[in-house]
């Protein structure tokens, strides 16, 4: 819990916002298009991967919406800052 309460702070100030009911962030991110949309999804599945941290994540043309919680730990970690931080600076065109 003492490492989510760091954690949360940092990710009201990225525009990440709390999930209700959930030890979970929540982020949705608009594009120009579905191309556009599907390639930021690629290069986020990529640095998922590789990280083996996947996020939950929703695809509409060009809207894509994204949460994320660690699993093993119950809730969010620096796992899920790594990984939003990642979204943020991939999401930049």
């Amino acid at each position: 819990m003492e490492e989510r309460e760091h954690l949360l702070p940092m990710m009201r100030n990225a525009q990440w916002v709390e999930v209700v009911g959930r030890d979970a962030i929540y982020k949705e991110f608009l594009f120009k298009d579905f191309n556009q949309a599907f390639g930021f999804m690629s290069r986020v599945a990529l640095q998922a991967e590789k990280m083996d941290h996947h996020p939950e994540w929703f695809n509409v043309y060009n809207k894509v919406q994204i949460t994320l919680s660690t699993h093993e730990c119950g809730g969010l970690s620096q796992r899920d800052i790594t990984l939003a931080t990642f979204i943020d600076q991939a999401s930049v065109f």
